[in-house]
């Protein structure tokens, strides 16, 4: 049994250096775990996840709102089109170059890049919303009675 390393890395690397680091990540034998969005109060975090023999490595970028795009990874990593996909349709960051690209309907959602703006989205009138769901809650059923036959 191998015994599984706690090792962990962070890399933040600019824009322009995306590509090279992953091509040299899957080099190093590296597979793709995750790529993470995160909208910061001054920026777009990304996060890009990889991992080897129980390594851990990412490379994060911080986008400022006059970088309007990145490369895709999935000319390296195929599978990394459906992470793109949708951090362009929540975010509202556009990636160049997906090997597949959904055009902004992966998901239907009813606020346009809900997490595109640090201001709260704002759902158009007549459309559902998950808190609508939420608000009204259902209906509990009554507790099984004492005397009901259990036979």
């Amino acid at each position: 049994m191998t015994p599984i390393s706690q090792e962990q890395t962070l890399e933040l690397i600019p824009v322009d250096k995306l590509l090279e680091r992953v091509q040299a990540m899957h080099q190093q034998g590296y597979r793709l775990v995750q790529i993470s969005a995160t909208r910061l109060p001054d920026k777009l975090e990304l996060t890009y996840s990889f991992a080897l023999e129980g390594r851990v490595a990412q490379l994060r970028l911080h986008l400022v709102d006059d970088v309007p795009c990145v490369p895709s990874i999935s000319s390296i990593y195929w599978c990394a089109f459906l992470y793109e996909n949708e951090i362009h349709d929540l975010f509202n960051l556009a990636v160049e170059g997906m090997a597949v690209d959904f055009k902004g309907t992966l998901y239907k959602t009813a606020v346009k890049y809900p997490f595109g703006s640090t201001k709260p989205p704002v759902a158009k009138a007549g459309t559902a919303t998950a808190t609508s769901a939420a608000s009204t809650p259902a209906p509990v059923p009554p507790p099984p009675s004492a005397t009901a036959n259990t036979r």
